[in-house]
């Protein structure tokens, strides 16, 4: 099994930064990319930025060129810098992690996710 583990979380002002951290851990599988997605109350979960397998990065509309994703030197490990926060990215914010498992001829892509860190941005 793979275990996700979220951090960096907590109240920041408007127009500030905060960073997330995920690790993951576990053994029999292979990292394929890495991703952060966010929810916020009595909404559906949202996309906010990929980082793939071949180091292509994909961001959400309402976070581009405010955040960036980035992989730690730790091969499992993936960043999240978030700049110039507004109140509407106050959400709980998902790190989920894709993975291969390998059987006797295929492999199998399944995707993981952390418990989640709260960020909450106010004044």
């Amino acid at each position: 099994q793979v275990q996700l583990v979220e951090s960096g979380g907590g109240l920041v002002q408007p127009g500030g930064s905060l960073k997330l951290s995920c690790a993951a851990s576990g053994s029999g599988f292979t990292m394929n990319a890495l991703g952060w997605y966010r929810q916020a109350p009595g909404k559906e979960r949202e996309l906010v930025a990929t980082y793939g397998s071949d180091a292509s990065t994909h961001y959400a509309d309402f976070v581009k060129g405010r955040f960036t994703i980035s992989r730690a030197d730790a091969r499992n490990t993936v960043n999240l810098r978030m700049d110039s926060l507004k109140p509407e990215d106050t959400a709980v914010y998902y790190c989920k992690a894709e993975v291969f498992f390998f059987g006797e001829a295929m492999a199998t892509l399944v995707d993981y996710w952390g418990q989640g860190t709260q960020v909450t941005v106010s004044s």
